[in-house]
């Protein structure tokens, strides 16, 4: 535990805030989606490759977060918060890679194309089956939404850490100049 909050790698802070405005954009668009038929086939068409993005973005990150070390939590998180944040983590990473594949597996149960980009198509990783798409349909609806309550409890969390507590939570994920590490760098 430390007073002042530690910085994720800036590699760390750049996939992170690369995925959290692609996840946000996957929201809108599922919501979107479900919302206005005459939209689906566009929304569609960028929901499918976006969700491929999130998954190869998740694989790397999750690499990419084994091989470094996070920044000690604050001395302003109890034991409990550590907890339910390492954990909460575990949950987004999880979701960010099972979701996707949900995705994909029900397109390919659906026998529908997975389109990237003009020829480049993804191959089916699940069987032609009517059920199975019904039944990853529902699941891709439910974790969607498991997705979304995670993801607004993280950054409901940050958000009570960085205007309530004011312990500068948010510095050890921010892209941008921040007080601790401009003391760091003057100390060094």
């Amino acid at each position: 535990m430390s007073d002042k909050p530690g910085r994720f790698t800036l590699l760390s802070r750049l996939f992170h805030w690369s995925m959290a405005a692609m996840v946000i954009a996957q929201l809108l668009l599922g919501v979107t989606m479900v919302a206005s038929l005459s939209y689906y086939p566009l929304l569609l068409a960028i929901h499918r490759p976006l969700g491929i993005t999130i998954l190869v973005f998740a694989v790397v990150r999750l690499v990419n977060r084994l091989t470094h070390r996070p920044p000690p939590f604050l001395a302003t998180m109890s034991r409990r918060e550590r907890k339910i944040a390492t954990w909460s983590e575990y949950l987004l990473y999880a979701l960010l890679l099972v979701q996707p594949l949900i995705g994909w597996a029900m397109l390919a149960a659906a026998r529908y194309p997975i389109i990237l980009f003009g020829p480049l198509h993804l191959p089916g990783i699940a069987p032609h089956n009517i059920t199975l798409y019904a039944v990853l349909r529902i699941g891709h609806s439910i974790l969607a939404f498991l997705l979304f309550l995670t993801f607004t409890a993280h950054m409901s969390a940050v958000l009570f850490h960085t205007l309530v507590l004011r312990d500068r939570l948010i510095d050890r994920m921010a892209l941008w100049p921040t007080k601790s590490a401009a003391a760091a760098d003057h100390q060094a």
